[in-house]
């Protein structure tokens, strides 16, 4: 299967271990909750997706690569102990706790988090002398003394044989015990991942051309070549730093990311061709709906491989001001509701306005700490919340010196009216954006195979999906007849409550 099947057969079994029944116990026993083991090749995203399970189910993530470990870790350390049986004092050898038990514990302690995934990565690569104690814990949860703490499930994950000489093959008795899901590379699914982390426009339309780069290991006479989908990810984000940063991008850095010397290459003279179609065609005048003449011809008389590189040039222009008015909208709503708390607090009569907003920056920054340490917050959530509390910072700044707690609201609703306003406003213009994007599309291919290719881009794209349920795009409707997709995101995203106090 695919990594994203793979993500949801573990996600549902994750939400049926923490079931539980009418007496508050878990209705699968700790003993009877087999461990999933996740096989595949190196750098498809198997942790990854185990940090996206955490953050959808809000419990915490412990993980670990087991080859890290000696046994003395994993068990923990021997220790003497004096007991007596039948009269008489015997000398017993007993353990510490293991340093991912104890992990664990750290992480409910710290968080208060008390449902969460141990993740074991290269569990069939362990060392020799850790080999039983690892069958152990597959078997019955257990390193040492030390059971896994209750609410916790175990996750591992492991790589096939050719990709590793040092695997283990498990016994029968042991893959019995499991959960086993196999794990295949698909460009297709991780592009919807590449959408929604907004991947570098270069990585996802050279992919779209030669899907066979995606994934590619080989053995050779200089050892193992190799591309993985967590290379091209990695490239991806260096590249937007090194760009951002002014530096040179050339195929001596990316063949630190792509371990394959025809591919680095080949991906290397693309993206100066790639970089040359960007300063040819003038993407904000296409997003502006104000094309000149010669690049519209340019574009007609383009090829195959050209047009793509636009189109992708131009997706991820749009898609950004998409994204932006998306995320934009959900933070002023999750604002919205701490105002609304404000409000209520300032209700009272006898509050202090500046201290009031206080109290709520501090409990902003509590739960963003506690999410922060148990790995179930996405950066895009923290940057977010970190985002709201600039904002009522400021708010704090504008009422510091107000007593009257019905001016100090007052002047709370006024910034937030504003903010909403330019929101709005900047939502507006993605969707004429969005609609420019097809006009050009029209005029330069007609009615073509490109205009399809947007359309299903579009489709594909997480925040360009969710923006047109949400806003509506007359030119995607026109020319997605059948209107399907549309249909069925109605169903799934309910429309947001207009941002009002």
């Amino acid at each position: 299967m695919n990594i994203k099947e793979a993500k949801d057969q573990i996600k549902n079994a994750m939400m049926a271990y923490f079931t539980k029944d009418e007496f508050g116990n878990y209705a699968l026993p700790i003993e009877r909750q087999r461990p999933v083991i996740l096989m595949g090749a190196p750098g498809i995203g198997k942790t990854a997706i185990m940090e996206q399970i955490a953050q959808e189910l809000g419990v915490g993530l412990v993980s670990y690569s087991i080859t890290h470990h000696t046994r003395q870790s994993a068990l923990g350390l021997p220790f003497i102990v004096h007991k007596t049986y039948g009269g008489k004092e015997y000398e017993v050898s007993e353990y510490t706790m293991s340093e991912i038990i104890a992990s664990v514990y750290d992480k409910m302690e710290n968080t208060g988090v008390k449902e969460g995934i141990l993740f074991l990565d290269e569990i069939n690569c362990v060392s020799e002398t850790l080999a039983p104690a690892m069958l152990q814990f597959l078997q019955y949860k257990v390193f040492g003394a030390h059971r896994v703490p209750k609410g916790w499930v175990v996750v591992t994950a492991g790589n096939p044989p050719e990709y590793n000489k040092s695997v283990r093959e498990f016994d029968i008795v042991t893959w019995d015990r499991l959960k086993r899901i196999d794990v295949e590379p698909d460009f297709d699914v991780w592009k919807e991942y590449a959408y929604k982390k907004s991947v570098h426009p270069s990585v996802l339309t050279y992919l779209e051309i030669k899907k066979d780069n995606f994934y590619h290991v080989e053995t050779n006479v200089d050892g193992k070549s190799f591309v993985t989908a967590r290379g091209w990810d990695d490239l991806s984000t260096i590249i937007q730093l090194y760009e951002k940063n002014g530096i040179p991008v050339d195929n001596l850095l990316i063949s630190q990311y792509l371990q394959d010397k025809t591919i680095s290459k080949d991906f290397a003279f693309y993206y100066d061709l790639f970089n040359k179609y960007k300063s040819d065609y003038q993407v904000d005048k296409i997003l502006a709906g104000d094309v000149p003449s010669d690049i519209l011809e340019r574009a007609k008389s383009a090829k195959f491989d050209e047009r793509l590189s636009l189109l992708g040039m131009i997706l991820d222009t749009v898609t950004a001001e998409l994204r932006d008015a998306l995320l934009t909208e959900q933070r002023l709503k999750n604002l919205m509701s701490i105002i609304s708390h404000i409000k209520a607090e300032l209700s009272t009569g006898t509050a202090i306005p500046a201290t009031v907003i206080d109290q709520q920056i501090a409990a902003q920054q509590k739960i963003l700490e506690s999410g922060k340490q148990a790995g179930n917050l996405s950066d895009e959530k923290q940057i977010s919340m970190l985002k709201n509390i600039a904002i009522l910072n400021e708010q704090k700044a504008l009422v510091y010196s107000e007593t009257n707690v019905s001016t100090a609201f007052a002047l709370i609703k006024a910034d937030f009216d504003k903010r909403i306003a330019e929101m709005r406003k900047n939502a507006k213009e993605a969707g004429k954006h969005l609609n420019n994007v097809f006009l050009f599309c029209e005029n330069a291919f007609g009615e073509g195979q490109e205009l399809l290719i947007l359309v299903t881009e579009l489709t594909a794209s997480y925040y360009g999906a969710r923006f047109i349920s949400r806003y509506g795009c007359e030119a995607y409707f026109r020319h997605n007849k059948e209107l399907l997709f549309y249909e069925r995101q109605k169903e799934i995203i309910s429309e947001i409550t207009d941002l009002e106090l």
